[in-house]
Order: C-alpha cells, then sequence, then structure tokens
C-alpha cells in the first residue's frame, strides 16, 4: 500500500485551511461563483453533493438520482492519487455543499480538512467500517465499506431533503440490489480463486482480492518497503522476482497508476515466468461511471486470469 508522504500530505492540508480561511475572512471571486452554483441547485430543489473521487462520487449519484448534483474532485487516472494537490477551486466547492462525501483513512485528508470547515453533513467511507488512518485506504474495494457507506448516504439525503425520504429509500433499496448481485459474483468467483496465492506491486486490490478469499503472498520486504512508501532495496526486488520465477505466486496485480522503473521490473519477471497479471488503477477508470460496474468487471478479470 502506498500513502501520502508526510510532507505532501500537511500542505494539501495547509492549502485546504488557508482557502477556507481566505474565503470566509473576504470572500473571492471563487467563492461567488460557488455561491451562484449554490443558488442554482437550490433553485432546482436538488441537493449539492461533492464527492473527492468518483468512486463514491457515483455511488451519491446512484442514492440520490435526479434530486441530487454530484460534483467530484478527483477523476483522473493519470495522476499518483496519494500526492493530489487541490486547487483552491477544489476546496471552495465544499465550502457549499449539503453533503461531502470523502474516503477517509488519510487518503484524502485535505478535502476532509475541508468538509470539517462547512456546514456539510460528511460521510467518510472507511469511517463506516471502523477502518483508520494507517490502515489500507482503498476501502471502495471492499464489498462492506460499499455497503455501509451506501447507507450513510441515504441517511444523509434523508435528513437534508426529508420530503423525499421514500425516493431515496427505493434508491438505496435499488443500489443495494446491485450490490448484492457483485457480491454474488464475487462469491461465485471465490470457488477458484479460493486460498490462490497472489502478489501486488502495491496493495491497493488487498480488499477485493480477501473478499475473493486470496492469499496475499507478496514477498515481505517489498511489500513492507510499499506501504512504508520506501524504496524496495535490490534485494527485495530480487526475491519478488526470484518467488515468481519458481512459481510459487499464481497472479500478480499491478497498479498501472503507480508504475515506474521498479514496477517494470516485477511485471517484467511475472511475464517471464507465465505468471498472470491483473492490472488496474486506483481511480475508476472513464469508460465506467459507475463503481459497481467498474468492481464487477475487476471480478470478471481476477477470474479470468485464474490458471
Amino acid at each position: 500500500m502506498s500513502i501520502m508522504s508526510n510532507a505532501k500530505r500537511a500542505l494539501a492540508i495547509a492549502a485546504a485551511s488557508a482557502t477556507l480561511f481566505s474565503m470566509a475572512a473576504c470572500g473571492s471571486s471563487n467563492a461567488a461563483g460557488s455561491k451562484s452554483d449554490s443558488s442554482s441547485a437550490a433553485s432546482s430543489g436538488k441537493i449539492e453533493v461533492v464527492a473527492s473521487i468518483n468512486q463514491w462520487g457515483s455511488v451519491a449519484k446512484d442514492l440520490g438520482g435526479s434530486n441530487v448534483e454530484v460534483t467530484n474532485i478527483m477523476t483522473k487516472t493519470n495522476v499518483e492519487a496519494h500526492d493530489y494537490e487541490p486547487t483552491s477551486q477544489d476546496v471552495a466547492k465544499f465550502g457549499t455543499a449539503k453533503v461531502a462525501v470523502v474516503n477517509g483513512a488519510d487518503y484524502d485528508p485535505w478535502a476532509t480538512k475541508a468538509a470539517q470547515s462547512t456546514k456539510a453533513t460528511l460521510v467518510t467511507a472507511a469511517e463506516t467500517a471502523g477502518i483508520k488512518e494507517g490502515d489500507n485506504p482503498h476501502v471502495w474495494f471492499s464489498a462492506k465499506v460499499r455497503s455501509n457507506t451506501a447507507d450513510t448516504i441515504t441517511a444523509a439525503y434523508q435528513k437534508a431533503d426529508p420530503s423525499h425520504k421514500d425516493d431515496y429509500a427505493k434508491l438505496n433499496k435499488d443500489w443495494h440490489a446491485k450490490e448484492d448481485q457483485l457480491e454474488s459474483k464475487i462469491k461465485d468467483t471465490s470457488s477458484k480463486t479460493e486460498n490462490l496465492p497472489y502478489a501486488a506491486t502495491e496493495s491497493v486490490a488487498w480488499y477485493l482480492a480477501d473478499d475473493l478469499k486470496m492469499t496475499d503472498a507478496t514477498p515481505k520486504g517489498y511489500a513492507q518497503a510499499s506501504a512504508n512508501e520506501s524504496e524496495p532495496t535490490p534485494a527485495d526486488i530480487k526475491d519478488f522476482q526470484d518467488t515468481l520465477k519458481v512459481g510459487s505466486i499464481k497472479m500478480l496485480v499491478f497498479n498501472s497508476q503507480e508504475a515506474n522503473s521498479t514496477t517494470d521490473q516485477i511485471t517484467g519477471a511475472a511475464k517471464d515466468a507465465n505468471v498472470p497479471i491483473v492490472e488496474l488503477t486506483e481511480q475508476m477508470p472513464k469508460q465506467y461511471t459507475n463503481l459497481l460496474d467498474w468492481m464487477s468487471a475487476l471480478v470478471d478479470q481476477f477470474a479470468a486470469a485464474v490458471k
């Protein structure tokens, strides 16, 4: 697992705090624009929602339907998510939202800081399952977190817009029906993947692999270096390559969003050893507008990679 460095994390939080202070103290053209957007949303009767990342934004949209207007801050897979530095415009969007959806677990601390300084009802996905700072933050890959977060978002909508309470309850039921289908697919696929030893260049999809009952066999030295956001030693890399070569790892999970010369060596060794590679990203790719569809496609990839 890779996490944002302490220095960049501090800078991002400081930027969020400075922007909010500036907006409150003297206003700005960005703040004025946000008020105009807010007035537009209010006149349409929609709940204004801001999500730090597009995968949670898609869930917020599915659960709100035509009654909400959702803005996603992070949407691109060519940006290292842990190192994302918000713009003043990004932070300002939280100032007019009625509901803010963030990931938590120190994945998007700038967004949490921005939302906490507003009147928006804050939904923190990681907290719905007791996942804390220092734990694996890629919680959208977890069936439990997805389900708990959906229910928390629905409760926030019903609080903000009680006149449409029944609408939100129905949308929640419809969403859970799709999540149930996904979890059924995960259960079926786990009959092929249970106890299958896999390794990962980064533990992005750990929760999904766990739901698939797979066994994380990433060499310890490399895994620890990745978790600490430090460079693996040449010995760590060689150990990983050798482990792939002897065939004890049956699948490699590769986060292409964090590709570098080290991961090139690892994926190269996997190809040489004919070890199947499941390639994925942290952020939801642009061809998907729905988190559940993306997860379903990934489950298909894992199933197809089993020899």
